[in-house]
């Protein structure tokens, strides 16, 4: 069972997410109505590129647009969540080891004791959104099943991941559950919200571009509005 999961399953995860990915790519940018849009993303383009940059950036820094401000508390929990959702599973030297097997090369790993800092971390920030959406009106009006299923596929890998590491259980059940549940994340991110973690950046550059162009470097320059 490891050597399947480990193996052709493992392969036909990374194949479906990296093909998912690069066709949800294309859509959006094929979505683009550019006149409907109203940037001029052929024209001007150094005002939107650097539009677009400094959108993405400021959304990438906590607290760095009115937004972060204005909710602290949620901008402190999503920052966590993130954090340990990105950077527990790429530098854990146990996946860097089976890359390294796999692929014969790995990454910059953390040690196992900063990887249950950021895993708990990571547990404990859900566990508050998910608080936070039951508790606030605002936000459970908006929230249904598939969004909890949709952050239940992004936890469960890194419960199962825990319980196996420190030897919670029966480790092989918790092992091949970690590995399994790992890859439907995987083959999920394409079809699910889960996609916005690289449509994020096309989102932000969109909209940065068109404040870039129309509201920014561009304003008084006899553009029509």
């Amino acid at each position: 069972m490891y050597q399947f999961v480990t193996g052709p399953l493992a392969w036909l995860s990374f194949g479906i997410f990296f093909i998912g990915l690069i066709v949800r790519i294309v859509l959006y940018i094929r979505g683009l109505d550019w006149q409907a849009d109203r940037v001029t993303y052929s024209v001007n383009t150094s005002y939107g590129i650097k539009g677009a940059i400094r959108s993405i950036i400021v959304w990438l820094i906590p607290f760095g647009t009115r937004s972060w401000r204005v909710n602290p508390g949620f901008t402190i929990l999503f920052f966590v969540f993130h954090i340990g959702l990105l950077v527990t599973p790429v530098f854990l030297q146990a996946h860097n080891i089976l890359l390294k097997e796999r692929l014969g090369f790995g990454l910059f790993t953390i040690s196992d004791c900063t990887a249950d800092f950021l895993t708990i971390a990571m547990l404990t920030a859900a566990a508050f959104i998910i608080i936070r959406r039951i508790a606030l009106s605002e936000v459970r009006i908006l929230t249904d099943w598939y969004d909890y299923l949709v952050l239940a596929i992004t936890v469960i890998p890194f419960i199962t991941g825990f319980l196996a590491s420190h030897l919670i259980g029966d480790y092989q059940f918790w092992l091949i559950l970690h590995i399994l549940s790992g890859e439907v994340m995987l083959i999920a991110i394409p079809f699910t919200k889960l996609s916005h973690f690289v449509l994020f950046f096309l989102s932000r550059a969109q909209i940065g571009m068109d404040y870039g162009i129309k509201r920014g470097g561009m304003k008084g320059k006899g553009l029509a509005w």
